[in-house]
């Protein structure tokens, strides 16, 4: 490995997220901007929207109030 190419990775950096959330992680800046965290990530607060997704055929028979007859 080639020596003095790689930064230093002794900061202790504040990250600062739009949602107003602030936390201490190592980095090699100072300081973090970020615009999700996991304080208000959609995935990690339970409010994410969970929509059951069918095929063509499921989405024209239920647009047109249709049964499948088999």
């Amino acid at each position: 490995m080639k020596t003095n190419i790689h930064p230093e990775y002794t900061h202790e950096c504040d990250v600062h997220c739009a949602c107003g959330h602030t936390y201490k992680t190592g980095s090699v800046k100072n300081e973090l901007r970020i615009d999700v965290c996991s304080q208000c990530h959609p995935f990690f607060t339970g409010k994410q929207k969970n929509v059951e997704q069918g095929g063509r055929v499921d989405k024209f028979m239920k647009k047109f109030n249709l049964k499948i007859e088999e």
